[in-house]
């Protein structure tokens, strides 16, 4: 059963990336009005003033949404999946060195210092998040001491202290036009994602990706610690390090692209765990595609179940909670 399980995803991604594109308040888009575009386009015929408005929904709004929910979902499920392989703690998740709270404090500077400039609130998330990582290693390695618990040590104090930063820039917001945006971003939303920034983000989002997809067998090695790593000839720490690396910028760039999106990263790995079981080679592809249909189908919900687009953050949280609370009881007996 197991060996069916990549296959299976990758068709349900798929068929959800289709559904996809037909949910929405715009229902003049529809299979049949999609062929009639696709074939106008490709035989170069004028476009209808209604096919002029599908193309542009398809082309800058949804598609762009699509991919990037895709590239979000898929990020943080690999890098909550790496993480809990390395740290050898089902409870780690991507945020646990501190890269959500940097990021979060680099938004409030683009917010607040630059005028809301999307671009800067960009940069400076991608800056900070990296930042927050780099203060983590730097205090384990200034401490001398490579245990990896001196590590989450040095991540718990480098999100405290990006957490501070971030209430200061809050307090330092205008109320009713900064801080009001601030707020919605840091709950995470696609709303205001361009296709350029998809473009520019999905390249190495996409290889970061692949990347931590093939290096399962490394991931078990080090998931069955230093000294069996050390004895089958795996450099534990440049291996370690590389892995992370990766992991770190992929939750950046997934900050760039939607803001805060909790849970994925810590929930998606358990649920797929306890279908694949803990191979990494499995594990991590499946974590991938299943982070992937989640998010795009939580997307989905949060905007269109009500009138006004609710930041998708929630919702994920909303839905995590309970599935979360489920799959810690169906494995209960793991954890004595």
């Amino acid at each position: 059963m197991k060996k069916y399980t990549l296959p299976v995803l990758s068709v349900l991604l798929i068929a959800t990336m289709v559904c996809m594109l037909f949910t929405g308040r715009f229902n003049e888009l529809t299979p049949a009005a999609l062929y009639d575009l696709i074939r106008s386009l490709v035989l170069d015929c004028p476009l209808s003033p209604l096919q002029e408005k599908q193309f542009i929904t398809l082309s800058y709004i949804r598609l762009p949404r699509i991919l990037a929910a895709i590239l979000v979902g898929a990020a943080l499920a690999v890098s909550g999946t790496c993480y809990q392989s390395l740290f050898m703690n089902p409870l780690v998740s991507p945020g646990i060195l501190g890269v959500l709270a940097g990021a979060s404090f680099g938004a409030g500077i683009g917010i607040v210092l630059f005028d809301n400039s999307l671009i800067a609130t960009q940069i400076f998330a991608f800056l900070f998040a990296c930042c927050a990582v780099g203060f983590a290693l730097f205090f384990s390695i200034f401490l001398r001491w490579r245990s990896l618990l001196i590590l989450l040590l040095g991540g718990m104090i480098s999100a405290s202290l990006f957490t501070s930063l971030t209430a200061f820039m809050k307090f330092l917001a205008d109320p009713d036009t900064q801080l009001p945006d601030l707020t919605y971003w840091l709950m995470g939303s696609f709303a205001k994602v361009e296709s350029e920034t998809v473009l520019w983000v999905g390249i190495p989002m996409t290889t970061l990706i692949l990347y931590l997809c093939l290096q399962g067998k490394t991931a078990n090695i080090l998931s069955m610690g230093d000294d069996e790593a050390l004895s089958m000839g795996i450099p534990v720490g440049w291996a370690r390090l590389k892995i992370i690396t990766c992991a770190t910028l992929l939750s950046a760039f997934s900050v760039v692209l939607a803001g805060i999106v909790g849970w994925i990263g810590l929930v998606i790995p358990h649920i797929v765990r306890f279908l694949v079981g803990p191979d990494n080679r499995v594990l991590l592809p499946a974590s991938a595609m299943t982070g992937a249909i989640f998010l795009l189908i939580t997307d989905s919900i949060a905007r269109t179940i009500f009138t006004a687009e609710l930041p998708v953050g929630g919702y994920t949280s909303l839905v995590s909670l309970p599935i979360f609370a489920i799959t810690l009881y169906t494995n209960r007996r793991s954890w004595r």
